[in-house]
């Protein structure tokens, strides 16, 4: 089935309507309220959107330009997503928001009628105009639940998080390789309960080795926003379970993951 970008950019519109809700009536104390993200704070996350915003659409619109930016980015080492966030500490509330405001809008507006497959470089391997928008509705979901987090915020899950689970799922391959480990070639089957009710699945409907349980929860894991051990996921066969404790579903180095937080 064709993917339709403009579904995708919707859905990512509705996402940034989440965060903006979020952020929309804090003041420059509780913008710099720390998160459940090692040492960053509300702000960081909503900076770290706006600048990989502008990244995506230069990458879109400038791709030797995004090039030569990314290169020297990396070349200060993995570490580049926390010297960004550094880099942009001293905004204001206001600020923050006008820069996610402009950049995720520049972002839609140069993404709008492109080829879905057309490629495009990135700071891990490239990836198609579709899978460039569905991470960022990855993205922005990921960190909004570490600003809903640190917020005490609930937010309801929504179908919108198939876009997630289902690049959690594509990943899988990248992952192994990202942590220097040769490549199952075992299948997975993935079976997850929907927010609106349905099963969505992905694998062989006889294979050993599986993960089930709601989409929430595997898309909390996927996004290393939860240890697998806090959600009500069930992992079954040594291979899933060795995929699920390096999941990732972004792109640069491996992340460090969440701590187990339940007894």
């Amino acid at each position: 089935m064709a993917v339709s970008l403009d579904l995708l950019l919707d859905d990512l519109l509705a996402e940034t309507a989440d965060v903006d809700a979020m952020v929309a009536p804090l003041d420059d104390a509780a913008i710099a309220r720390p998160t459940p993200a090692a040492g960053w704070t509300v702000r960081d996350q909503v900076t770290h959107l706006a600048f990989f915003d502008e990244a995506a659409t230069r990458a879109a619109v400038d791709p030797g330009g995004f090039r030569r930016a990314a290169e020297a980015l990396m070349a200060g080492g993995a570490d580049f997503p926390d010297r960004v966030a550094a880099q942009h500490a001293e905004l204001t509330a206001d600020e923050v928001r006008a820069w996610f405001t402009r950049a995720r809008s520049a972002f839609v507006t140069a993404f709008r009628g492109r080829d879905p497959r057309a490629r495009l470089p990135w700071y891990g391997p490239d990836m198609s105009v579709a899978s460039s928008v569905t991470a960022r509705i990855m993205e922005t979901w990921a960190h909004g639940q570490d600003i809903a987090d640190a917020l005490g915020a609930r937010r309801e899950p929504t179908d919108r998080l198939r876009h997630i689970a289902h690049l959690g799922v594509s990943t899988t391959a990248f992952c192994f390789r990202l942590h220097g480990r040769p490549v199952p070639d075992v299948p997975i089957r993935v079976e997850l309960l929907a927010p609106s009710g349905p099963l969505w699945t992905w694998g062989p409907a006889d294979a050993a080795d599986r993960v089930e349980g709601t989409a929430l929860d595997f898309c909390l894991t996927v996004t290393q926003r939860r240890h697998v051990d806090d959600t009500a996921l069930v992992v079954s066969g040594p291979v899933a379970r060795e995929w699920i404790g390096i999941a990732q579903a972004f792109a640069g180095a491996p992340g460090p993951g969440r701590e187990r937080a339940r007894a």
